[in-house]
């Protein structure tokens, strides 16, 4: 035959609702300060990613003009040339 043993039910006084909702809404602060230092982190890093990428866009684009001018006095110097050998 099988006894079931009861154990005695825990009764949840003011008090111990009380210390659960304290532990609780300090357990959310707690997490809630994470989140914002990692924010404050992030923000940081992407920052200082966005400043780095734009040194890196503007040393591009100034190749990019340098290539582009280069190609231009080529293509000018080219048909003065054809000109020049078509005139005489």
């Amino acid at each position: 035959m099988l006894m079931a043993v009861m154990l005695p039910r825990e009764r949840w006084t003011d008090e111990r609702l009380d210390e659960l909702n304290k532990k609780v809404d300090d357990g959310f602060a707690r997490i809630d300060k994470d989140l914002r230092e990692i924010r404050a982190d992030l923000n940081r890093e992407v920052g200082g990613l966005r400043n780095e990428m734009n040194a890196r866009f503007d040393t591009i684009n100034t190749r990019l003009d340098a290539q582009n001018r280069n190609l231009i006095v080529a293509v000018v110097t080219i048909v003065a040339a054809l000109i020049g050998v078509n005139a005489f």
